[in-house]
């Protein structure tokens, strides 16, 4: 599904694993509680994307879009988040452990950018 656009999808409860979806767009897309456990979503549009309770486990979004997605509650163990916009995403609760952060991740308060409540 490279390059292929599907903004304002709905892939909740979806079964994405270790999908091919590089430089997708898909603006404002739904994927609560999907399953996108090694998903590919490199250089993927994900803007005001909706991932709340979606298990992102070992998914890479190196260089993704996901200005203002809604990640809270989100599953992001050992994704790859390296040089992904994160500005304006709601990270509230998301499970970070051994995440792969984008430079400078969290570093300013009321940018956010930084991590939820649990992870402060």
């Amino acid at each position: 599904m490279r390059f292929a656009r599907m903004n304002f999808d709905d892939f909740s409860e979806a079964d994405l694993r270790g999908a091919d979806l590089i430089a997708t767009d898909m603006c404002r897309a739904k994927f609560r509680f999907a399953d996108l456990r090694d998903a590919q979503l490199r250089s993927a549009n994900l803007r005001e994307a909706d991932f709340r309770g979606a298990n992102l486990t070992r998914a890479v979004l190196m260089k993704a879009n996901l200005r203002g997605a809604d990640l809270a509650g989100a599953v992001l163990r050992a994704a790859d988040l390296r040089g992904a916009n994160l500005q304006g995403a709601n990270l509230a609760y998301a499970d970070l452990d051994g995440a792969l952060l984008p430079a400078g991740f969290g570093q300013q308060e009321g940018s956010g950018s930084g991590p939820g409540p649990a992870a402060r």
